[in-house]
């Protein structure tokens, strides 16, 4: 009897790679139109006793997986994923170490929406309606998500972030071709130069990505050199991590747009969790929001977050406050990523 198409299929899915092979499993996800790539299996366990200390050691002996992971063949130029890890503190459910094209990430705002929609629609954690809580050791430290459930799914994600403050106000910088540019630096998670687009000729929508690409990295690139960026707890968390370019909403009901450029050249598809964190320190230190105030702020695709000021505290020296964010994500696919040691660009390549 001749073998049939579908014999023929059946061995294709059926099919292992070799037990030389690298194999890694995971759960792709996007956030308000961002991608998350959820590692779940097949990893090298990460030693450390904090996620920092893990977070160093996946940087000086695993950043080909993480390369290979990212980019291309199996990711591209603006990927982005997470690690998940045991927790570190006592009240953590897991840890995340999140990772892109340039490293590895110290918070991620649309991660811990993403994540939290994996772990929980995947069944690692339970669920429980109304709302299920899971908190989240990561290197910025420890950060509490809520998933809003109905009708047994996650509709939403809301999360308290950790500690964000302003180091600057209405400072400048000297950028090659463009003279000085006035920015605010922030720290939700990580640092941002906040920049008004319409004071560098941009706008804030898709057409005009490859120059806010040029002129966000410019912006990063001139501040980093003109001043030393300090945290006040980890020294690991200094550095500038990207440029928040704002500009007025596209779509009713937003009060506002933001671009965010960060790693290395990467475009947040999201209004970035991270980001939008900072600018509601920013906003509250200018006294234009307050406690419980909120804004819905729109991604370069239209896409939105709704963030609030949940409440003041300090940090080191900083006033700050306590951000809450809140988006949706969606599951796109359950993933078998295989590394062949014979092929040459097995540690992945990117291409613009």
């Amino acid at each position: 009897m001749p073998d049939s198409f579908v014999n023929k299929s059946s061995r294709a899915q059926s099919w292992h790679p070799p037990e030389d092979w690298t194999t890694i499993t995971a759960i792709d996800a996007h956030t308000e139109g961002e991608p998350l790539r959820v590692i779940i299996g097949g990893f090298p366990e990460l030693p450390g006793e904090t996620i920092l200390a893990r977070r160093r050691y996946a940087k000086e002996r695993l950043d080909s997986l993480r390369t290979a992971l990212m980019w291309e063949p199996r990711g591209h130029a603006d990927m982005y994923g997470c690690i998940i890890t045991p927790p570190v503190t006592e009240t953590a459910d897991f840890g995340v170490l999140f990772l892109h094209n340039e490293g590895f990430s110290t918070m991620c705002g649309h991660g811990i929406i993403g994540v939290t929609k994996v772990v929980i629609e995947t069944g690692m954690f339970g669920m429980q309606e109304p709302e299920t809580r899971i908190r989240i050791d990561t290197p910025a430290g420890l950060v509490t998500a809520f998933a809003r459930i109905s009708g047994g799914q996650v509709d939403s994600v809301y999360f308290h972030n950790v500690p964000s403050f302003v180091l600057a106000l209405d400072e400048t910088v000297e950028v090659p071709g463009h003279g000085n540019v006035r920015y605010d630096l922030a720290f939700g998670g990580a640092f941002y130069a906040y920049v008004q687009a319409e004071d560098v000729g941009l706008d804030c929508r898709p057409e005009s990505c490859r120059a806010l690409i040029e002129k966000g990295m410019m912006i990063k690139h001139a501040v980093t050199k003109s001043r030393e960026i300090v945290h006040p707890v980890e020294p690991d968390l200094g550095f500038l991590y990207g440029t928040i370019f704002i500009g007025p909403p596209e779509t009713p009901g937003s009060d506002s747009r933001n671009v965010c450029i960060f790693a290395e050249g990467e475009v947040d598809r999201s209004p970035t969790g991270t980001g939008v964190s900072g600018r509601m320190a920013i906003h509250h230190a200018r006294g234009e929001i307050g406690v419980s105030g909120s804004m819905v702020i729109e991604s370069i695709i239209g896409s939105r977050f709704t963030a609030r000021v949940k409440e003041t505290t300090t940090f080191g020296p900083h006033a700050a406050v306590i951000p809450e964010v809140e988006g949706r994500a969606y599951i796109v696919g359950r993933n078998e990523w295989t590394i062949d040691p014979r092929d040459s660009l097995a540690d992945g390549f990117i291409l613009r």
